[in-house]
Parts: structure tokens; sequence; C-alpha cells
């Protein structure tokens, strides 16, 4: 296998894991509910494998255990002040 070498900023590195990891969880929840969807697990798992590497190269690079979060709210919903989300 060939290796491939880019530069990026830690910053552009934390985007690109956020892009990829939500990219993955299409690929896993949301593209086998369409019609005639055809997966790929080995390219599911290979997938996978890179965004774990990709997130242990920022944490190094941060020094910081926590780095892989993305930086948009845990949720789309916003809460009401009981705690609930709110339906849009």
């Amino acid at each position: 296998m060939k290796n491939i070498k880019i530069e990026v900023t830690p910053d552009e590195l934390l985007l690109l894991t956020t892009l990829l990891a939500d990219q993955l969880f299409r690929r896993e929840f949301i593209d086998p509910k369409m019609p005639g969807y055809k997966g790929d697990p080995a390219e599911l798992a290979m997938g996978k494998g890179l965004v774990l590497r990709l997130k242990a190269v920022a944490r190094d690079v941060s020094g910081s255990a926590v780095v892989a979060a993305s930086r948009r709210a845990p949720s789309h919903l916003s809460s009401s002040r009981n705690g609930v989300p709110d339906a849009i």
C-alpha cells in the first residue's frame, strides 16, 4: 500500500474528522433505508478505522484527551426550560 502525506492544521484535522464521522453515520444508518442501496461492510469498517486513527492524531497534536468532539451542539434541537428538546 502506498502512503500519502499531507499537511493540515489541527483545526482542519478536527473538521475533517467530524465530516468523516458524519459521512460514516449516514452510510451506516441512513443510506441502507434508501431503495437499491448496496453497502460495503469492508469499506465501512475501513472508514471507521481511519476516523479512529485521525482522532488519535488530533488528540496527540492538541495534547488534549477530548479533541475529537464536534464543535456543534450535541443536538440540533434546542432545549426548553424543562430540559426536553423542542420539536421543529
